[in-house]
């Protein structure tokens, strides 16, 4: 029974040229790697996500947990739409309130107390994303306790932050804004505003996102077997959201 659960929720229809199509990266876009750094933009790609941006005219953003240069990194040229660092950055402009401000010497505290605890577990690792830290133990469950305890501990001396729970990672983070937001001000301007908002997504970070679509009468797509899930349809996995987006780029190119 429980091996089945996740066939409960339907798969999403296909693309359609009035909607407004926003994507996480990692563990839904692109498969999961040890650090991100080594992650695969599989071949065709590229392709798929330039003709789907033109048949939707522009109305494509990656939503995703890191930078906008880190994803500027993995389509370059390209020049997308997109939300980093959770909804704390949008295409050339920063949320007014993300300043770490007077927090930044307590990020760098907490930063080498926790590079002391992944130098005692090899193969987990801590990300400085600037105004956020992100602790990662896909490579060292072992450590997951130890840097869960700290961050813990953490969040009570950076004002305005909150903890961001991920698949083998926790981050430090300015509050206020989230990947919901983040898809909020999107739509409000063109040329996402007025179209059918439909965002796919894997993780915890990614149900900000899920609640956001539904209240706006959008679709909302988990990708893989997490559950439970505020989305109401799924996807497999990460290869089954590409051979999607395939479809679609293919069946919306040729009709325009």
């Amino acid at each position: 029974m429980s091996a089945t659960a996740p066939l409960a929720l339907p798969l999403p229809p296909p693309l359609q040229p009035d909607w407004a199509l926003f994507l996480d990266i990692d563990g839904c876009l692109l498969d999961f790697a040890e650090r991100p750094e080594l992650v695969v933009v599989p071949p065709g790609l590229h392709d798929d996500i330039r003709c789907l941006r033109a048949a939707l005219d522009g109305a494509l953003a990656l939503v995703s947990g890191r930078s906008l240069a880190q994803i500027d990194a993995l389509f370059p040229g390209m020049q997308l739409e997109a939300a980093g660092l959770h909804g704390l950055q949008l295409r050339a402009r920063l949320a007014a309130d993300s300043d770490p401000g007077e927090s930044l010497e307590d990020l760098h505290r907490i930063r080498a107390a926790a590079e002391h605890v992944v130098a005692s577990h090899p193969g987990a690792w801590v990300e400085d994303k600037g105004i956020a830290l992100a602790f990662h133990w896909r490579g060292a469950p072992a450590a997951r306790r130890a840097l869960e305890a700290l961050a813990a501990a953490a969040v009570t001396s950076l004002p305005g932050y909150r903890l961001q729970h991920g698949n083998c990672v926790l981050e430090l983070r300015p509050g206020g804004h989230h990947k919901g937001t983040a898809i909020e001000r999107l739509m409000a301007t063109a040329p996402f505003a007025g179209r059918v908002p439909v965002y796919a997504g894997d993780d915890f970070t990614d149900e900000d996102g899920f609640m956001t679509i539904n209240s706006l009468g959008g679709l909302s797509v988990i990708v893989g077997d997490r559950r439970p899930t505020m989305a109401r349809h799924a996807i497999a996995d990460t290869a089954a959201l590409r051979e999607w987006l395939a479809e679609g780029a293919r069946r919306l190119g040729s009709g325009a």
